[in-house]
């Protein structure tokens, strides 16, 4: 055995290092557990999102102290345990900036849960377990002030184009059909989150207009009183989504 085999057997584990690693992923565990069982109903949402702020925690103490043992146990330093220090740094990193991403959505977004582009004649939800109207008044002051693009969108299309459109759009986003009325000029359906399998309902509203078609969006949490903003994205990629795909339209009346 050389004289570098021995020294480097020498060095004792940065305990920084290992304490950081064993929480990042103690962090991520307890997220997924978090979701798992409110997915499988051994916990309500409260105690799910409760969990879930433990689990930031942890990754968030299993940052700093992976990038202390990272730096302590470099290379040249007199502790081991630099490469444990970057995988502690991989696993506590992802929940981590997902709870900042959280913390700043809950801050930056208004306190509402349903969105629609017309609030005086919002699209009615017919087929849902809860079929509630739009909430106006206070909701309504409070979308416009955040969300002021948000508007009924004019396609130089025929409804019935506009609404082929609309059931692309539906099926591209593997959404679960809940309504597909073309008489109506409806489609309704449930958008899943990917962890926690959050339900949000979706409406979107086809009718004629003097340049062709008229398109409506209604976007809602069905649980919760916030939305960080979610519903107010979807409407705008299904905005941008059916004026992009629109643009194909060769002729009005055919395609």
């Amino acid at each position: 055995m050389n004289d570098v085999t021995l020294k480097r057997s020498d060095k004792s584990l940065s305990m920084y290092a290992l304490s950081g690693f064993v929480l990042g992923a103690g962090g991520i565990a307890t997220l997924v557990a978090s979701a798992i069982g409110y997915r499988l109903g051994w916990w309500p949402v409260v105690e799910a999102l409760e969990i879930s702020e433990w689990a930031s925690y942890a990754a968030m103490l299993g940052l700093v102290l992976s990038l202390a043992g990272s730096i302590l146990s470099r290379p040249s330093a007199r502790r081991r345990g630099f490469v444990l220090g970057l995988l502690g740094l991989a696993v506590s990193l992802p929940v981590t900036v997902m709870a900042v991403q959280w913390e700043y959505a809950t801050r930056a977004y208004p306190a509402i849960n349903d969105v629609s582009t017309d609030m005086e004649d919002p699209p009615v939800f017919w087929d849902m377990p809860n079929p509630t109207d739009y909430p106006g008044g206070t909701t309504a002051e409070q979308q416009r002030a955040a969300y002021p693009d948000l508007a009924p969108l004019e396609l130089a299309a025929s409804p019935q184009q506009a609404y082929a459109l609309a059931q692309e759009i539906a099926k591209d986003e593997s959404w679960e059909l809940l309504a597909d009325e073309p008489d109506d000029g409806r489609i309704e359906a449930v958008d899943t989150s990917f962890l926690y399998g959050f339900k949000d309902e979706v409406i979107i509203r086809i009718t004629p207009s003097d340049s062709g078609a008229t398109v409506d969006v209604r976007s809602r949490s069905r649980i919760g009183r916030i939305d960080r903003g979610v519903n107010a994205k979807r409407i705008r990629a299904v905005l941008a989504a059916m004026k992009a795909r629109a643009s194909n339209v060769k002729e009005f009346g055919g395609r």
